[in-house]
C-alpha cells in the first residue's frame, strides 16, 4: 500500500483528501503545517507528498526544500495561489505537479496516481545504467549526474529532462512533447514551465550547456 503525506493546514481539506485517499487503497498521513510534514518524512518514506504553501510555522515551499533535502520523494503543491509565477517557482524546487484550489479530489487522486507511476517507472526503467556524453554521465539507478568528475544537484524534472534529451540525441523536440513526456499527459502547463526548466539544466550542465540547442520555433534539440 503506496504512503501518502497530506500537509495542510485546513481540517476540511485533509479530511477530503484523506478519505478519497483510503478509498484509493492508499495510506494517507497528516500534517498540519510544514514542520510537521518534514517530522513525518524523516520518520517514514512516502510515495507521495501533498504540499499547501501558506501554512503555519514553516511555508510550503520552505518545507518542500527541506523535505527534497532528505529524500528524493515526488512533491504535489496544492494551493489557492494560481499565479504562474507561483506554479513555477514550484517547479524550479522540484515539485512535480501543482494544483490550485478549489479542486476535484478525484483530479487529485489521478494526478497522484500519475506521479507514484512515474516515480516508479524511473526506478525500474529498462534504460542503460549509465549515459555519457564528453564529460557528461548521468547513471540513472542512482539518480545522479556528473559533470567533469564533479557531482551535480538537479531537480527531479532537471534530470528527467536530461535523460530524455541524451536518448533522443540529435532530434528536435517541441514544447509540448516535453510537457507529456516529462510531466505527464494530463499535466495542464504552459511552454514557459520548459523554458525555465532547460535554463536551470543548461545551468547545471556547465561547460556542456550549450549542448542544447534551442530550435526557434521548434523546441529544443540536444547535440
Amino acid at each position: 500500500m503506496y504512503k501518502v503525506l497530506i500537509a495542510d493546514d485546513e481540517i476540511k481539506i485533509r479530511e477530503v483528501i484523506a478519505e478519497y485517499g483510503k478509498i484509493n487503497n492508499y495510506n494517507v498521513f497528516e500534517a498540519s503545517d510544514g514542520q510537521q510534514a518534514i517530522d513525518l518524512v524523516e520518520k517514514y518514506d512516502f510515495d507521495c507528498v501533498v504540499l499547501d504553501i501558506m501554512m503555519p510555522n514553516l511555508d510550503g515551499y520552505t518545507a518542500c526544500k527541506r523535505i527534497k533535502a532528505i529524500k528524493n520523494v515526488p512533491i504535489i503543491i496544492l494551493s489557492a495561489r494560481q499565479q504562474e509565477d507561483d506554479k513555477l517557482y514550484g517547479f524550479e524546487l522540484g515539485i512535480d505537479d501543482y494544483v490550485t484550489k478549489p479542486f476535484s479530489p478525484r483530479e487529485l487522486m489521478a494526478r497522484i496516481k500519475v506521479v507514484i507511476d512515474r516515480a516508479n517507472k524511473n526506478k525500474k526503467t529498462d534504460a542503460k545504467d549509465t549515459l555519457k556524453v564528453d564529460g557528461i554521465t548521468v547513471n540513472i539507478p542512482s539518480h545522479e549526474v556528473h559533470i567533469d568528475g564533479t557531482l551535480m544537484h538537479l531537480t527531479n524534472k532537471e534530470f528527467d529532462l536530461l535523460v530524455y534529451f541524451l536518448n533522443n540525441q540529435g532530434i528536435v523536440i517541441s514544447r509540448d512533447t516535453l510537457l507529456e513526456k516529462i510531466w505527464g499527459y494530463d499535466y495542464y502547463g504552459v511552454e514557459r514551465t520548459v523554458d525555465t526548466h532547460i535554463k536551470m539544466l543548461r545551468k547545471n550542465l556547465g561547460p556542456y550547456s550549450n549542448r542544447i540547442k534551442t530550435v526557434r520555433g521548434e523546441g529544443y534539440k540536444f547535440e
